[in-house]
């Protein structure tokens, strides 16, 4: 029998039927009107699916950095639940890495795409494998899942009331701090940070600017690429 998770105050949790994806589920309450602060979530023991309903009150530039506040406090999360030497790392824009493999991510939606434009709702979803369907360790070294790591002893909802509690608590400091301090802890946790890539697309990636934009360089030209971009179109 699954235990309900139990939430912090300001957010509440909805379970979503098996084989409902809860991002979905709560793109549909949102666009319902549902309230900010509803976290959907499946029961799954294989892999932990969550979505944060969210109703910004700024511009979706400014709005769409809570993407890395979910980010952060997804590693917080993974970082109080897992072994110690177990390192959690972010490969920007939407990937969650464990231990230099892929481990999951984030994806997220609003109801405008104008950066100026005031969203009425944003959804931010994670996802995190506890297992691999019919892989053998080391099969795809570029992925992984939380149990190949060791973290055998957490459980999705353990990893979800943590990600709540952590993700609420980075809410609050990007609320009242703005975007500084997010970037701040950001940054050290991006292990592509100041690398060649070739995800999302090709260039060196110098940092990210004072609206959270990937600073891309590519010969002598460097671009600026907005989380906006990557969020999915309705």
């Amino acid at each position: 029998m699954n235990q309900s998770p139990q939430f912090p105050p300001l957010l509440t949790g909805e379970v979503v039927p098996k084989h409902t994806d809860p991002f979905d589920k709560a793109v549909s309450r949102a666009i319902a009107g549902v309230d900010s602060g509803t976290i959907f979530y499946s029961q799954g023991e294989d892999t932990l699916r969550a979505a944060l309903v969210l109703a910004p009150e700024t511009p979706l530039e400014e709005a769409i950095q809570a993407v890395y506040v979910a980010q952060i406090g997804l590693a917080e999360s993974l970082g109080a639940l897992a072994p110690p030497e177990v390192p959690v790392h972010f490969q920007w824009p939407d990937r969650i890495k464990v231990n230099g493999a892929v481990c999951g991510g984030v994806r997220f939606a609003a109801d405008v795409s104008d950066p100026k434009a005031y969203p009425n709702w944003l959804v931010i979803g994670i996802h995190v494998p506890f297992t691999m369907a019919g892989n053998e360790p080391g099969d795809n070294p570029d992925k992984t899942c939380l149990y190949e790591e060791g973290c055998v002893d957490i459980t999705p909802m353990a990893l979800l009331e943590s990600w709540s509690k952590h993700t609420l608590l980075w809410l609050t400091y990007f609320l009242d701090s703005g975007f500084e301090r997010i970037h701040a802890d950001w940054r050290p946790r991006c292990d592509t940070l100041g690398m060649q890539i070739d995800y999302p697309r090709p260039g060196l990636f110098v940092g990210l600017d004072d609206k959270g934009r990937m600073l891309l360089r590519e010969d002598v030209m460097t671009e600026a690429v907005s989380l906006i971009e990557f969020a999915e179109h309705l």
